[in-house]
């Protein structure tokens, strides 16, 4: 299993723990940032993991920020992404049972390294066997339909008259 990480300046510290703990778990892990604790907008980051799920070149994704809200709210902005908060077990493991979450969000003035490692093996450990197939599949079919209107709406106005 692939797994990408990033975080903001403020889930730096979280970030590295995390990393570490992947890597001790034999899953390949690729850090999207950031490489130390000087600013950076987690939008980028969220973003590029985001990206690179979409794209299947990774399984998973765990981002941090301070709250894990902000990472959380700019991954599920990308098409096709559903991300989840999450800063217990169950509630990471339902991000995968459930919902079948490529990522998993958190924050690091929320939750500590250890019970972090933790949230993140819940998470890692759990595979989705279409737990709620169709409720999922009604957010893909609505987000679907979102951007193929988007787009017909778009073209239509960019049409010569």
């Amino acid at each position: 299993m692939k797994i990408g990480i990033g975080s903001d300046h403020n889930g730096f510290e979280l970030k590295e723990a995390i990393k570490e703990f992947i890597s001790s778990t034999e899953r390949e892990v690729v850090d999207y940032g950031c490489h130390s604790c000087n600013a950076v907008d987690y939008p980028d980051v969220a973003f590029d993991v985001s990206k690179a799920i979409s794209e299947g070149d990774l399984d998973r994704g765990i981002l941090i920020c301070g709250t894990g809200i902000g990472v959380c709210i700019a991954a599920n902005k990308y098409p096709g992404i559903r991300a989840a908060l999450a800063h217990d077990t169950y509630s990471a493991e339902r991000a995968q049972l459930s919902n079948n979450a490529q990522i998993l969000t958190m924050g690091t003035q929320i939750i500590g390294v250890e019970l972090g490692k933790k949230v993140v093996e819940s998470y890692l450990n759990a595979e989705w066997a279409n737990g709620s197939k169709r409720k999922v599949d009604k957010i893909i079919e609505n987000e679907n339909k979102f951007l193929r209107d988007h787009y017909q709406e778009a073209a239509a106005g960019n049409q010569c008259s």
